[in-house]
């Protein structure tokens, strides 16, 4: 027995209107609101959903037919998803795949994330591609509502979202390394993704800390480099973090991804910005500026680093061939690189995988000098 349709309206902070059907769970009091942005993925719509690097936001898939293969727990990319909602345009009502465990209407549900289907989501697209991502709310609310929740909606400037996403406590990922590697790296936490702690156990054993964990603290255990993940919002809203890396340059090596690398940029007196709808896909072109080679690559990110402000204190090693925007870089006097896409992908291709065996050499040669 089919379920009833339960009407739901998408208004922008521009008054811009959009009709659909709620899906998932229900918006508290009929409204849930954030700063919409659209992805490009074709598949891996649960990692997307369960990614920390969208708190604060609602998701807008660009393809029209989402939820066709289901759910399982083994692609959550993170506890719980932290985003504000999910737009689709149609949502699958039949789920086949062999390791499917529930639809994507109950795991929203379940899991407590709104949604709105039967959106024309080739406008709302384009709308945001021309104007910039903006504040919304969706649900069953009227219309006047929905707006006045839009236009109150401070969206993700200025605003520190790490707070929300990273771990409680340090916790410890053992290396799946059968040489007996005694290798140690500690991961620091802005809402890093589960895929990202597995390719890093495969270097050796992983400790997991807290975003507000201290530059002291790291340093007093005894670990062979720093991993500086991914997360969500305006770096220039996480000051302490910015001030903990710029105490570990020099100190120890460090690879910094996606936030990692604006952090990591900032903490060397670099600047970033804000984009107009930021990269949110897995089909961007990135060029590795050292080797020529371009690389397909996974992305998610609203800010960006500004690579004029470097200042010589570091190199651009990687750009983006859309846009020109920066999408690594080096450091000239320490052992520390970063990169703004996402190597370890889920969902994505792997072709910048690599960059984790480089992490691996930079630890071996720093330890190979001690």
């Amino acid at each position: 027995m089919s379920q009833p349709i339960r009407e739901a309206a998408l208004v922008l902070a521009d008054g811009s209107v959009f009709e659909g059907e709620a899906i998932g769970a229900d918006a508290p009091n009929g409204i849930a609101g954030g700063e919409v942005v659209f992805n490009t993925v074709l598949t891996g719509y649960q990692e997307v959903i369960t990614d920390p690097s969208y708190a604060g936001q609602i998701i807008s898939f660009t393809y029209p037919h989402i939820g066709n293969y289901g759910v399982t727990p083994l692609d959550d990319e993170s506890r719980q998803p932290f985003c504000r909602g999910v737009i689709v345009r149609e949502l699958a009502r039949r789920r086949s795949n062999w390791r499917s465990d529930e639809d994507l209407d109950a795991f929203l549900a379940r899991r407590g994330v709104p949604g709105i289907g039967g959106i024309d989501t080739r406008r709302l697209t384009r709308h945001i591609r021309d104007l910039g991502a903006m504040p919304g709310a969706f649900g069953a609310a009227s219309e006047a509502e929905l707006r006045a929740a839009a236009e109150a909606e401070p969206g993700t400037d200025g605003i520190d979202l790490v707070s929300q996403v990273t771990c409680d406590a340090p916790y410890v990922v053992p290396t799946v390394r059968d040489d007996n590697s005694a290798r140690r790296i500690v991961a620091m936490d802005f809402g890093m993704k589960t895929n990202i702690v597995r390719n890093l156990a495969t270097l050796g054993t992983v400790e997991v800390v807290p975003a507000s964990t201290s530059a002291a603290d790291i340093l007093g255990r005894d670990i062979d480099g720093v991993f500086l993940s991914n997360g969500p919002g305006d770096p220039a809203a996480v000051a302490h973090a910015t001030e903990t890396i710029a105490a570990l340059v020099g100190e120890i090596p460090i690879f910094g991804i996606c936030l990692g690398h604006q952090l990591l940029s900032r903490a060397i007196g670099a600047t970033t910005v804000k984009m107009p709808f930021g990269h949110h896909g897995g089909n961007h072109p990135v060029m590795n500026l050292t080797t020529g080679v371009v690389e397909i690559t996974s992305q998610n990110h609203n800010f960006a680093v500004d690579a004029d402000s470097f200042a010589g204190k570091a190199t651009m090693t990687h750009v983006n061939l859309n846009d020109g925007v920066c999408e690594g870089m080096q450091l000239t006097d320490a052992p520390a690189f970063s990169v703004q896409h996402h190597p370890e992908a889920n969902p994505g291709p792997h072709d910048s995988a690599y960059l984790f065996g480089q992490f691996e050499e930079l630890m071996n040669n720093v330890k190979g000098t001690r």
